[in-house]
């Protein structure tokens, strides 16, 4: 078994960042965490970093996020963290952190914190530093990294942890784990989906992390439709209500195959609309899709047919 194309991890990593970026800060950046001002608002400047990086050529990587932060030391001033999950090995990768860096810095005249998270296979692979020198001029450029491997002999702390990026963790490296195993992958997959009942989330987390849980570790489908039994029958032996959120995403995982047959890979607001869809609505769109003869029906669609309630109340 090969990963399919959402295995590249990017969309689940950005969705991840964005719902939670104080417990990313928390999990992995403990330090820089305590001297970050929580009381105050951050703001995302994706479209910023977009326009610092656009003419660059980078690489595969799983997000890049920028994100203007308050400190506590009670001054008007503001912190940049430029924040790289990287993907796989790649040359060049500590320079590329130090242009990122002094791009950032150049434009908004802000100190500039640039953070790497190194989720590739390669465990001597451990870019932190970027130093040029010519003619006696020199550059240092330090920057922290996180490896996720390290993570696989620190399991129970993963398991024992409540910061959903605990489940995110686990959830990349039994992905890259089972890669060529698809029944370890479905062990996996229903294991860390009962352990978000058991740490007592609430149905919105719930969601959310099974969503990243259902992207990085993709089943075949005969296996995907063992798995919902497995998880209905979890479901009876526990009472657990909320199952049911996943099965209604489930609907929607299928519709998107549908779509995507129809009319090749949706763009990603078009996925995040149609994975937001109420139980009925889903009904709905799956006769209406029936119709459709291009990408532009589904949008007209989705435009037509605007969320009705949170997933997990449908």
């Amino acid at each position: 078994m090969t990963d399919s194309p959402r295995a590249d991890f990017d969309s689940p990593w950005k969705e991840a960042l964005d719902d939670y970026f104080q417990e990313f800060i928390a999990f992995f950046f403990p330090q820089i965490y305590a001297d970050i001002d929580w009381n105050r608002e951050y703001e995302f400047l994706d479209k910023e970093l977009q326009q610092i990086v656009r003419d660059a050529e980078i690489g595969k990587r799983y997000a890049d996020k920028l994100v203007k932060v308050w400190r506590k030391s009670g001054i008007e001033a503001w912190v940049l963290a430029h924040i790289e999950i990287q993907a796989q090995e790649e040359t060049g990768f500590g320079e590329r952190m130090f242009i990122y860096n002094y791009r950032l810095r150049d434009r908004y005249d802000r100190p500039v914190v640039s953070l790497a998270v190194l989720g590739d296979d390669r465990f001597n692979w451990r870019p932190s530093q970027y130093q040029n020198e010519f003619w006696g001029c020199a550059i240092t450029f330090d920057f922290p990294i996180v490896k996720l491997l390290d993570y696989e002999s620190r399991w129970d702390e993963l398991v024992s942890s409540t910061n959903p990026f605990a489940t995110v963790v686990m959830a990349h490296l039994k992905a890259k784990e089972t890669r060529n195993n698809p029944l370890d992958r479905k062990l996996w997959k229903f294991t860390l989906t009962r352990q978000l009942y058991e740490r007592g989330y609430d149905r919105e987390d719930i969601l959310k992390l099974y969503r990243f849980i259902d992207w990085l570790l993709a089943l075949p489908e005969d296996l995907e439709l063992e798995l919902k039994q497995d998880l209905d029958r979890l479901q009876e032996q526990q009472t657990m209500p909320h199952v049911t959120g996943i099965e209604r995403l489930g609907s929607a995982k299928v519709i998107l195959v549908q779509l995507t047959r129809l009319f090749g890979e949706l763009p990603s607001n078009l996925q995040s609309q149609v994975q937001s869809l109420s139980a009925s609505q889903l009904d709905e769109l799956a006769l209406a899709l029936l119709n459709f003869t291009s990408i532009e029906d589904v949008t007209n669609w989705l435009q037509a047919n605007p969320t009705q309630q949170p997933p997990w109340n449908a």
